[in-house]
């Protein structure tokens, strides 16, 4: 890959994202609710800084876990499937660039816009918690927005595999919106009912947890913030007693898969279909 290619299609991609009204209008609501949750979650708890950095971490982590994928997903499901439904794909694909190239660009721009707005709502979420007087650990805090970012270019690599298959924007954008509502679904509350109904154990908990990148950024999150996942209830307690200290690691490399095989993917993909829509 020429690195030039890359840096040009990135670009682009950048200035696409930072136009297009969907994404500004996820960005600016991820920036207001963070500033507004880590100023309300300090309320009342000046004198207990480990409380207030606690409670606002424990609330950036489900506000991360219902913006950040969908803002992600719809952003990599519009990337080529719009240039397919306007023509212009063809147009790319006949300049000196590879497939893989167009993809890995893309993924590129839209991972850094996407970086770029989780940045500003952590930046904003911090300085409401230094105006408050809270005082928190600052690598707990790099470490969650470091797991945040990986969710979001794993949520960008997924919709960038849904745009490669689909042919209009509205069926990216639509089968992006399904893919995130399963996601979630599948989260505590379809863990809790699918562990009932099929009475699953802790190890079967723990593995279906690992296949959803929502709940492993959720694990790893609560690991960097609390140390431990007791508030997961029995599969947290097996996950920490059977992995141990590996268990950062083996979440934050499903993470990077979660990144890394739909990205592949979405090159296979493109390469044998071009710009057939």
């Amino acid at each position: 890959m020429e690195l030039h290619s890359l840096a040009l299609i990135a670009l682009k991609e950048m200035k696409e994202a930072w136009s297009n009204r969907w994404f500004l209008l996820f960005s600016g609501a991820f920036a207001v609710l963070a500033l507004g949750l880590s100023w309300l979650s300090v309320t009342g708890v000046a004198g207990a800084a480990f409380a207030g950095f606690g409670r606002t971490a424990a609330s950036l982590v489900h506000l991360v876990i219902l913006v950040v994928p969908l803002m992600g997903l719809i952003l990599g499901a519009t990337a080529v499937a719009a240039e397919r439904e306007r023509g212009s794909l063809i147009y790319l694909l006949c300049q000196p660039i590879e497939p893989r190239e167009l993809v890995v660009g893309k993924f590129l721009g839209m991972s850094g816009a996407a970086l770029a707005a989780l940045a500003a709502g952590f930046g904003l979420a911090a300085l409401a918690l230094s105006a408050r007087g809270i005082a928190g650990s600052p690598s707990a805090y790099l470490a969650f927005l470091g797991l945040a970012g990986l969710l979001a270019m794993a949520s960008v690599s997924v919709g960038l595999l849904i745009s490669t298959l689909s042919s209009k924007v509205s069926l990216a954008t639509g089968v992006g919106l399904f893919v995130w509502l399963t996601l979630v679904f599948l989260g505590d509350l379809g863990l809790m009912g699918t562990s009932v109904a099929l009475r699953l154990e802790a190890r079967d908990l723990l593995v279906a947890a690992l296949l959803n990148p929502l709940q492993v950024f959720k694990m790893a999150s609560l690991l960097a913030i609390r140390g431990g996942l007791e508030v997961l209830g029995p599969a947290g307690l097996f996950a920490v007693r059977t992995v141990g200290s590996g268990l950062v690691p083996l979440l934050v490399a499903v993470l990077l898969l979660w990144v890394l095989v739909p990205l592949t993917a979405a090159a296979v993909v493109l390469e044998r279909r071009g710009g057939a829509a």
